[in-house]
């Protein structure tokens, strides 16, 4: 693998992904989330995709693109809020869903980078999580067609813990607040919730970058994703990198000042 690892553009980093893939994708919300490596994926085609996220987007945006074009089998995740066309597939028996607590997720992901092929957790003892029973596909007329199986719970310490399985995907996808051409990352604030643990899960993992730099520009001590992770690297536009959505905007007016005369008052 060269050293350089920046490609021409997102259509160039995905071209390789077929259909059937298995994708672990960063972002947390719409925050930091890889918008055109997502973009290129749907224009590309390539569908019955596997994705393991936190959430998966929401309507008309983020991994909700390749949803409601049909892309999308199955989804690893442990929030589905915020995305009515996910429900509706779901409850209508188009999709599947393993949910999984968010730090277990989180977890999954990071063991799967770091070689681990398993470990126990006390989160979700004594739930469906652990006994099963989890619906995890609806048949058309609402029953269940397929339950998450019990899992492995043993006592450690005097706790008890199930066991969860690391998760490695095909190919990864995340964002980056910046990269060196060798695939050393730095993500900005919430960002770095999904992006590092994401990355670590893929066998091939494709980062688009707000701001690329030259090898030794980062300080060892500021890079969260070590380049070895990184096998493509995608430079965004001044423009692309500026694109930051949010799922809800919420204002108010400012508050009345103490002592003040409102219109209703005279």
């Amino acid at each position: 693998m060269s050293l350089d690892k920046v490609v021409a553009g997102a259509a160039e980093a995905v071209a390789d992904i077929p259909s059937g893939a298995s994708l672990a994708v960063g972002g947390f919300g719409l925050t930091g989330i890889p918008w055109f490596l997502i973009d290129a994926l749907l224009e590309q085609g390539t569908d019955d995709l596997t994705v393991a996220s936190n959430n998966c987007g929401v309507d008309g945006a983020g991994l909700g693109l390749l949803l409601e074009h049909g892309r999308i089998s199955r989804v690893i995740a442990s929030y589905v809020g915020e995305n009515k066309e996910f429900a509706r597939r779901y409850l209508a028996g188009e999709l599947t869903v393993e949910l999984t607590p968010q730090g277990t997720l989180a977890e999954r992901l990071r063991a799967g980078g770091a070689g681990v092929g398993a470990f126990y957790t006390p989160t979700g003892v004594g739930t469906l999580v652990s006994e099963g029973g989890l619906p995890w596909r609806f048949h058309h007329d609402g029953s269940v067609a397929l339950a998450s199986p019990p899992k492995e719970v043993r006592t450690f310490q005097g706790k008890e813990m199930v066991l969860e399985e690391a998760i490695v995907t095909d190919y990864a996808l995340v964002r980056a607040a910046v990269a060196d051409r060798a695939g050393n990352c730095v993500f900005h604030a919430a960002a770095r919730n999904f992006n590092p643990a994401a990355a670590m899960a893929g066998r091939l993992t494709i980062v688009e970058a707000e701001k690329v730099v030259e090898v030794g520009e980062l300080h060892a001590d500021e890079i969260h994703l070590p380049g070895v992770f990184v096998q493509r690297v995608v430079e965004l536009t001044p423009e692309q990198a500026a694109h930051k959505d949010i799922e809800k905007l919420t204002t108010r007016g400012p508050r009345p000042v103490a002592g003040a005369h409102t219109e209703g008052d005279r």
